[in-house]
């Protein structure tokens, strides 16, 4: 079981020694021409691939179960906004041996890679504009991934996306089918806290994979799903043959109690309360639910980022 952290690497001093830079559209679009903008995106995606290959080093460094990570999505900052797009074209090749290292080294030493684009690909949406806006998103970490030497055979990278939008599985199957071959596989699709619960994104088993995210459906149906729930099959059959991800998150310090399982209807509190992520895995009970799942990897979507995973993986050392 692989046990893998989101975006953000943190050292014993929470602080990011590789940090990706990003900038705002206001700033990019202020400059005065295109040389002005074309230097100000390739500074920041060269700083962002090369902080990213340290990050790999350091994975590298770890026990193989720890050799897990998601890559923020601002790789490449505003790639996606139109007067962006042509200059990164024209000088994407130069930045080519930065994205064809970080691959052959992740690939080299075992480190699951990722991609969550964001809130708003939504690829379900009834407005035409937002699905269009949407796939160019999904196709965006599809091309980061690519060029790192990814998208060549079934999910050996994972571009997550959730399933929300009001034409609901219709509308995702037929943007699906819009996607380049190579983003279809590396597509999975996630249930969430408030519009797509499980049951919703296994009508979509036969597209991608499901990721199972075990917050989300306890904060949705107030229930701890276990790992012989008959619709987890489902979900490891959605693989493939393929390891499968789950994701997992606790409420906030403060808003459950330290150990056994939390009911909402006891709790009293909102929904809207409960989506909020932990600093750390503070609930025992809860961590050895979630270290249940053993056909899973499990991606810590959690405050402390690789730091509250480390200590997950600690317990798990000491109880097993």
């Amino acid at each position: 079981m692989k046990l893998g952290f989101a975006c953000k690497y943190l050292n014993a001093d929470l602080k990011q020694p590789f940090p990706f830079k990003a900038t705002t559209r206001k700033r990019f679009l202020g400059l005065n021409n295109n040389e002005e903008r074309t230097r100000l995106i390739y500074e920041l995606a060269k700083n962002n691939l090369v902080n990213l290959f340290q990050t790999l080093e350091q994975l590298a460094l770890l026990p193989d179960d720890l050799r897990m990570m998601r890559i923020g999505s601002d790789l490449l900052p505003l790639y996606t906004v139109p007067e962006a797009t042509p200059l990164y074209n024209e000088f994407l090749p130069d930045l080519l041996p930065l994205f064809i290292k970080c691959g052959d080294f992740a690939k080299a030493n075992n480190i699951r890679l990722s991609f969550h684009p964001g809130q708003y690909s939504v690829l379900a949406s009834e407005d035409e504009s937002v699905v269009v806006r949407s796939l160019e998103d999904v196709e965006y970490h599809a091309l980061c991934a690519k060029l790192m030497g990814y998208g060549r055979e079934f999910q050996d990278f994972k571009i997550n996306i959730h399933m929300n939008g009001k034409k609901g599985f219709a509308g995702f199957r037929d943007s699906f089918g819009k996607l380049s071959p190579e983003a279809r596989l590396m597509l999975t699709v996630e249930n969430d806290e408030i519009s797509c619960s499980l049951d919703d994104v296994l009508q979509a088993k036969a597209l991608c994979p499901v990721v199972l995210d075990i917050h989300h459906h306890w904060v949705k149906e107030n229930e701890f799903i276990k790992p012989d729930d008959p619709r987890i099959v489902t979900v490891k059959e959605s693989w493939r043959g393929v390891r499968p991800v789950l994701h997992y998150s606790i409420s906030q310090e403060g808003l459950i109690p330290d150990q056994g399982f939390p009911d909402q209807c006891l709790l009293g509190l909102s929904k809207m309360k409960f989506r909020s992520h932990s600093d750390y895995y503070f609930n025992s009970t809860l961590n050895d639910w979630a270290l249940s799942f053993i056909d899973f990897d499990i991606m810590c979507e959690v405050k402390m980022k690789n730091l509250a995973r480390d200590r997950l993986y600690e317990y798990r050392q000491t109880t097993r």
